[in-house]
């Protein structure tokens, strides 16, 4: 198995664990619309519709949630922005870290849910909504610094867009037609697998994406090759070292 992910092409594996992610994120947002009070934490434009809807009292929906999702979402992705600037493109041991931090934070939101059965307003759920939003933020970073094509994890009108524009249909060459749809394909199996979830257990869900997302970070940081997602401040080239001597009369 080892051998097996160090031979990978990266960019297929990069691909496949992207996927994965995306799955997982169908998931995590069943339980968060269906067991938090209406509110995504993996998909904000749900959240950014939600709150519109609300703010004129549509249908009793919910204000605080989307809003605490909203911005736990943007602070992950700062905080995943921040540490994965200094880093080129690819998989770097940061990105291990960041997956796992992400994994380690449902393993524990997974935890509080088997001892606290979530209510709409309550603090403890409200807390649990702040907590997946982060580490769904940092994911959608961290995805989004690896650059796999059409895959993003959290969303899939982009993808869809995609697909459809850039199908034969379309005038296009049918590119990438499988990644795209496998993206839609595997989000939709996700939310379904989310929701039969929740009719055993609110955790069980939430569990099922840790464990994913961990087992992602552990895949792309055995299958990572020395030198890749070098940090751009410490690569220094021939030419980059000629020009510094140069110019500080070094030679």
């Amino acid at each position: 198995m080892l051998k097996k992910l160090k031979s990978a092409e990266p960019d297929r594996l990069h691909l496949g664990l992207m996927l994965v992610l995306t799955f997982s994120t169908g998931v995590i947002d069943a339980v968060g619309y269906l067991g938090l009070d209406r509110v995504f934490t993996g998909n904000m434009t749900g959240n950014v519709v939600i709150l519109g809807m609300a703010l004129i009292g549509a249908d009793n929906l919910p204000v605080v949630g989307p809003l605490i999702a909203l911005a736990c979402f943007m602070l992950g992705a700062v905080l995943a922005g921040r540490v994965l600037r200094p880093e080129a493109a690819g998989w770097s041991r940061r990105t291990t870290a960041l997956l796992t931090a992400v994994g380690a934070t449902m393993t524990a939101v997974a935890a509080v849910l088997f001892g606290h059965a979530p209510h709409a307003g309550d603090p403890v759920t409200l807390a649990i909504t702040g907590a997946l939003a982060v580490a769904m933020g940092i994911q959608a970073a961290t995805a989004r610094h690896l650059a796999v094509k059409d895959v993003t994890t959290v969303v899939v009108t982009s993808t869809l867009t995609g697909l459809a524009a850039d199908s034969r249909l379309g005038g296009g060459s049918g590119k990438h037609t499988g990644r795209r749809l496998g993206a839609v394909v595997l989000i939709l199996a996700g939310a379904t697998a989310g929701a039969a979830l929740l009719h055993i257990h609110p955790g069980l869900g939430v569990l099922l994406t840790a464990l994913l997302t961990l087992g992602v970070a552990v895949a792309g940081g055995v299958a990572r090759t020395p030198g890749q997602g070098k940090s751009i401040a410490r690569e220094e080239t021939p030419e980059k070292l000629q020009l510094a001597n140069r110019s500080s009369g070094v030679g």
